[in-house]
């Protein structure tokens, strides 16, 4: 059963960086790709960012030159660095991971950035 876990949200004044780590156990497969969604309260969950296995990225246009995506395929790893983190950025941040046509999700972990 393929897991999820994410690590790295908490609380940072505007203007910081954190880094969103999300690593997939029991997998003996590589995925096609892994991303980041976040969804704030009372919004809908929407993509921030992901990564094909050859390293191809899509960011939401929100995010561009600012945070930037980075996977290990051989971990079953990936990263999401922010920077210049702003309060509209605030929200639970999910990992994805999709292989074929599943898509598996991890637990989310708390990003808030203070103004």
């Amino acid at each position: 059963q393929v897991q999820l876990v994410e690590s790295g949200g908490g609380l940072v004044q505007a203007g910081g960086s954190l880094r969103l780590s999300c690593a997939a156990s029991g997998s003996t497969f590589g995925f096609d790709r892994m991303g980041w969604y976040r969804q704030a309260p009372g919004k809908q969950r929407e993509l921030v960012a992901d990564i094909s296995r050859d390293g191809s990225t899509n960011y939401a246009d929100s995010v561009k030159g600012r945070f930037a995506i980075s996977g290990d395929n051989a971990r079953n790893t990936v990263y999401l660095h922010m920077n210049s983190l702003k309060p509209e950025d605030t929200a639970v941040y999910y990992c994805t991971a999709v292989k074929f046509v599943s898509t598996y999700w991890g637990q989310g972990t708390q990003v808030t950035v203070s103004s």
